[in-house]
């Protein structure tokens, strides 16, 4: 029987404005100021230097690394701090995660480093909501594409997975890799491009699927 819900964070419980505004717009316009070179030139220099990372590497994620490769006259609370108001849960959040509160443990399992997670969490209220919250990349020193990770998120929890529920909007890190362990999971697919038994639209949706 099901008692332990997790989910990812963004994309899941945060819309991605926030993040994506701190990788997209912040990090490159200051760059640009920095380096005295036009906007759209730093966006594509820097976009072009994620995707030589790739989102399978853990520098992908760390904020840290990349102040320091671009050397940006900045400390990584202080930027991810600035940017915090851009920060919205999805509508339903709150009303799902307060009813779900009363019957399941609740957890956050993100991809994101611990850095964006605590100050995600803390901006958002959800610190009080979620009896742990975990970051894969800083935690575990992997990405959640690794099956791994949710058996050792299951070993910390005193949990066998099929005690485990788990949803999340990307495929092969939210619906592939736990489901490899032994955890029901389901994708969240909020543009309905996809269709299935163990695909959401959104948390209500999932919240109707634990309630049967």
């Amino acid at each position: 029987m099901t008692r332990i819900v997790s989910f990812d964070l963004d994309g899941t419980l945060a819309d991605t404005a926030y993040v994506n505004h701190v990788w997209l717009e912040a990090i490159p316009r200051m760059y640009a100021e920095q380096n005295d070179i036009p906007l759209e030139e730093a966006k594509n220099g820097i976009i072009d230097k994620y995707e030589q990372v790739g989102q399978e590497a853990l520098e992908w994620y760390d904020i840290t690394y990349w102040l320091d490769v671009l050397d940006l006259d900045i400390g990584w609370r202080d930027l991810l701090t600035r940017h915090v108001d851009l920060l919205r849960p999805y509508p339903e959040v709150s009303d799902v995660v307060r009813r779900l509160h009363d019957r399941y443990t609740l957890i956050i399992t993100s991809n994101a480093a611990r850095e964006f997670i605590d100050i995600e969490t803390r901006a958002l209220g959800f610190t009080d909501r979620f009896a742990h919250i975990f970051s894969a990349v800083s935690d575990f020193g992997r990405t959640k594409k690794h099956p791994d990770v949710y058996r050792e998120i299951c070993h910390r929890l005193n949990a066998e997975p099929d005690d485990v529920v788990h949803v999340g909007d990307s495929y092969p890190f939210d619906y592939l890799a736990p489901r490899e362990v032994g955890i029901t999971t389901f994708y969240l697919d909020r543009d309905g491009s996809a269709t299935g038994d163990h695909v959401v639209p959104d948390l209500r949706a999932f919240e109707r699927h634990l309630d049967k």
